[in-house]
């Protein structure tokens, strides 16, 4: 990948963190306030520590992208109570993928009701994120997940892929809905240097977070973590350079999965910059 390529994603990115006891700490003393952070939601917890951390965050001045999945939504009055508290925090993007609470917890299934519904509210944010799979997704058929991408893209503003570890799957992936004449830009999920040992405690606590659950539920995908040598951020975006990198290809930017190892990403994420001409 060319320099000026590599340096616009690493400028453009967004680091996914877990709602857990010392995110805000991590995050104010590792992450610079041009970086936007979002923030996961669990079936286990529910939303409020993810409406709690966001709204600190922006308080700090961060821009903050909290995960609003549709199956956490009781119903339209819990709904319209999460946009007044996050328009109230200054939040101006949402996250809204359908999430995995089974039951949901009302009457909202997946993520295009809820997007549906925040339209006839007056459409409250200005940027609106809905999820794409590269890789196959354990519950839904691909060329479903394309439909509904095409089916949502008159409702949001950008998509955010999921894991993905395999440049082919990702360029092939990027061209069909390309196809499908689905032209939302698109933040390429990777994710970041995770160190083995943290990531297999982490991958222990099932329901703190979208990207964690969505990693076991692969379990090759874990392996290429867990094997010494097995995966590196920088050698997937070098063999993805094409498919990222074509004007044809939307991509604006990358979405970091950190699983919290906030430090780490941005070190690694600095390393590069500082090494780029």
């Amino acid at each position: 990948m060319g320099a000026a390529g590599f340096r616009v994603l690493l400028d453009s990115v967004r680091y996914e963190v877990l709602p857990a006891k010392a995110t805000e700490d991590k995050v104010l003393a590792h992450v610079p306030r041009d970086v936007v952070v979002t923030v996961t939601a669990s079936p286990v917890k529910g939303l409020e520590p993810t409406l709690d951390l966001a709204t600190r965050l922006a308080a700090h001045g961060y821009r903050v992208v909290p995960h609003v999945p549709a199956r956490l939504l009781r119903d339209d009055a819990h709904l319209k109570d999460v946009i007044d508290r996050l328009r109230g925090s200054g939040v101006d993007d949402v996250f809204v993928p359908a999430g995995d609470a089974d039951p949901p917890a009302g009457a909202y299934d997946g993520a295009l009701p809820v997007l549906r519904r925040m339209g006839e509210l007056g459409s409250p944010f200005a940027e609106v994120g809905v999820t794409g799979y590269p890789e196959s997704h354990p519950l839904i058929h691909d060329d479903l997940a394309i439909q509904a991408m095409w089916d949502k893209r008159a409702h949001a503003t950008y998509i955010v892929s999921n894991l993905c570890f395999d440049p082919r799957v990702l360029g092939d992936w990027v061209g069909r809905i390309r196809r499908r004449n689905v032209a939302l830009p698109v933040y390429v999920g990777v994710a970041g240097p995770v160190q083995r040992a943290k990531l297999l405690s982490m991958a222990t606590k099932i329901g703190v977070g979208e990207s964690t659950r969505f990693l076991t539920r692969h379990p090759s995908w874990f392996l290429r973590f867990v094997t010494p040598g097995g995966y590196s951020p920088e050698r997937l975006l070098a063999r993805g350079a094409e498919a990222l990198t074509t004007p044809a290809a939307g991509v604006a930017g990358l979405h970091l999965f950190t699983f919290n190892q906030i430090a780490e990403t941005e070190r690694w994420r600095r390393a590069l910059l500082d090494r780029l001409p």
